[in-house]
């Protein structure tokens, strides 16, 4: 038992170095400020700085480490650029969190493929971008490192008008366990989270239409949706040693969702 670390170690991220990308977002800017307040030197990027400067601001004006860099997910350059401007910044990259997503529902006949494509550019090809820069650097680090995906229950359930978000997510999914059998041998974790609704700017109506709020939560064994807070200790879990022997694996954050 003397080998057993203590709970202290094992989910520490005191330290380390995080890329955060859509760190504007509800996951993103969770997974940040937890990231953050445990410790972690946190990269935030996102496409605008006018929403980026205020996040970072909050973070170091509580007294944590964070820093920010503009870019554009979809392309290779920016991402290189963030890669690269962390690495300048912080010495190393160990944790790599892709949050950055978009959604547009609509049904099939009526969804303009230009929608369609931005979708799958944002969720699918960020993704990969993103992973593909940051894991560059992890291998070339030989110290391993983790990569947390952000999926959705909707990566493993369909829903009508999701036929472009739902095969986005159900596409990282792949990633995460293609990445999780290819990247092992360095020492690497790859894991999702897969939330179902969490309360942000854009799902407040679904807080706020008290009907579709009764009805939704029919599915929630729980009995609620979900907060921001409670998002972040699958983040810290996925981030720290106390995931080392996990790979590959897609975490439901769902209260319950995808049970039954």
């Amino acid at each position: 038992m003397n080998t057993i670390p203590s709970p202290q170690d094992l989910f520490s991220v005191e330290g380390k170095v995080a890329i955060v990308t859509g760190a504007t977002g509800a996951f993103g800017a969770a997974a940040a400020m937890g990231l953050a307040k445990a410790g972690a030197k946190v990269m935030c990027t996102g496409r605008k700085t006018e929403t980026l400067a205020p996040l970072v601001s909050s973070i170091t004006e509580a007294g944590f480490d964070a820093a920010f860099e503009a870019g554009d997910p979809v392309s290779h350059d920016d991402n290189k650029r963030i890669v690269a401007k962390t690495v300048e910044l912080y010495g190393g990259i160990d944790i790599v969190v892709t949050a950055a997503g978009v959604s547009k529902p609509a049904p099939i006949l009526e969804q303009p493929l230009e929608d369609w494509e931005m979708v799958m550019d944002v969720n699918v090809k960020g993704t990969w971008l993103m992973l593909k820069e940051a894991g560059k650097v992890m291998v070339e680090q030989g110290r391993g490192g983790k990569a947390i995906i952000i999926s959705s229950t909707r990566g493993k359930l369909g829903m009508a008008n999701y036929s472009a978000y739902s095969p986005s997510k159900a596409a990282t999914d792949l990633i995460t366990k293609s990445l999780g059998c290819e990247w092992g041998q360095y020492g690497i974790n790859v894991n999702a989270i897969a939330p179902t609704v969490f309360r942000s700017a854009l799902t407040q109506w679904m807080f706020d239409d008290d009907a579709f709020y009764k009805n939704f939560l029919k599915r929630i064994p729980i009995g609620r949706l979900g907060e921001p807070e409670d998002f972040i200790g699958s983040i810290l879990f996925l981030s720290s040693k106390a995931s080392d022997f996990m790979t590959g694996a897609i975490l439901y954050v769902d209260g319950g969702y995808t049970a039954g």
